[in-house]
């Protein structure tokens, strides 16, 4: 296999301009899994300065040994709200269930009402993270009992509300706050990754309706064909008749996987133009577009891999424009083996953690992985391992020939 190099001039890549989606999944979940336990401790060193700020207002002004029972009940509130990521609704009915024993135990006692400023904000955490991933029954709950909590501070109030009442209050509200509003924007997101769904298997409908015309005319034109050749040559109808057969063949393979994308993801539009003609539009910095020599238009392509390929690159290219300005140049490589085709895209830029994180939520590439998928491939996008810069890279199978599909 020969390739080619041929760099390009600049210009703005055309379509969406969202940024591409991480599909490196275990970096991803390593990545998660060191901020949530970054965010744990952070919010165990809270907790612990609160337990001591709250034990000794209570040593100063109740006296010694009044601040052990708060600060127990606390430090168990919060260690629940620490390993609360496993069992969020257990962890929450077992955080409120702790808090409103402490509160009636301090009432009947007469000891300094509870919960404690950490409880408070360990009941907060517990809330929050209820309220945003259980169902809704399970959400409403989690929130209802948080109010039992707060209203059993108030039971020794006799003139206003308690001060310990206004806090735990609060504290509810901020949860409830940050719960409902966490859930409210995961639903907001689904409903972005629906809509482009959609929106890519609407292309695709129509996709299908034109290679389905195109087929099926070349099918008619050639039995016309045929019947000229009956009359006329009728030793010439059998080479007819293979050339229909082929033609059918050809739609139902089509179809086939068509059809197959339809059902499973997003299909994007036919290209507008080639892949040369995008490289050399793009006003980034300059791009390196190498081809395999056989395929230089892209030709033998089946019309669903072309297209996948002019979007990945597109979309591939927008990122760079968009999140990797500092880069010096882009190459995209298309090679072709035996029952695969491969594009890479890569640029050098320089490490940027905010183009991870706009990469973890973007939209940009979210039909392309589906339709990836779909076609049997696969697509992987993120930090280019040993080296500065981005990569985005697709592998799809290429259909067999036609000769080979069975009848």
């Amino acid at each position: 296999m020969t390739d080619r190099d041929q760099p390009a001039a600049r210009d703005r890549a055309p379509g969406d301009r969202a940024s591409a989606v991480s599909a490196d999944g275990a970096a991803d979940g390593a990545a998660g899994g060191r901020l949530r336990w970054v965010a744990d401790a952070g919010l165990g060193a809270i907790l612990a300065v609160l337990l001591a700020f709250w034990a000794y207002s209570v040593a100063t002004s109740w006296g010694p040994g009044y601040w052990a029972f708060g600060c127990v009940a606390g430090a168990v509130v919060s260690a629940i709200a620490l390993a609360r990521r496993r069992r969020k609704a257990l962890a929450a009915v077992a955080g409120q269930l702790v808090a409103l024993s402490a509160a009636l135990v301090s009432h009947l006692a007469g000891l300094p009402a509870e919960p404690g400023p950490a409880a408070a904000l360990a009941l907060a955490v517990l809330t929050a993270s209820a309220v945003r991933t259980l169902a809704p029954r399970a959400a409403c709950a989690v929130a209802l009992g948080g109010l039992v909590v707060v209203a059993a501070t108030g039971l020794r109030a006799t003139a206003g509300i308690p001060p310990v009442t206004v806090l735990n209050a609060g504290a509810w509200l901020a949860g409830l706050a940050a719960g409902l509003g966490a859930r409210t924007l995961a639903a907001r997101r689904e409903v972005m990754a629906e809509t482009v769904r959609r929106h890519e298997r609407l292309q695709l409908a129509r996709e299908l309706h034109d290679v389905v015309a195109h087929h099926v005319t070349g099918i008619v034109l050639q039995s016309q064909a045929a019947q000229v050749l009956a009359r006329r040559r009728p030793e010439h109808v059998g080479s007819a008749l293979t050339g229909i057969e082929t033609a059918g063949a050809d739609a139902l393979a089509a179809m086939r996987r068509l059809v197959g994308l339809l059902r499973d993801a997003a299909p994007p539009a036919p290209p507008p133009e080639s892949l040369a003609g995008l490289a050399a539009r793009f006003d980034g910095p300059p791009v390196y577009l190498r081809l395999p020599e056989q395929d230089e238009d892209g030709a033998t392509w089946p019309p669903e891999v072309t297209a996948t390929v002019y979007r990945v690159v597109r979309e591939a290219l927008t990122n760079v424009s968009r999140h990797a300005r500092a880069a010096r140049s882009v190459h995209v490589t298309v090679a072709r083996e035996p029952g695969t085709l491969t594009v890479e895209i890569t640029d050098d830029a320089p490490p940027a953690p905010a183009r991870r994180r706009r990469a973890a939520t973007g939209y940009g590439l979210l039909g392309m992985r589906e339709r990836v998928t779909a076609l049997g491939g696969t697509l992987h996008a993120g930090p280019r391992p040993g080296a500065p810069g981005w990569s985005v890279r697709a592998a799809l199978p290429l259909p067999p020939p036609t000769g080979s599909e069975p009848r």
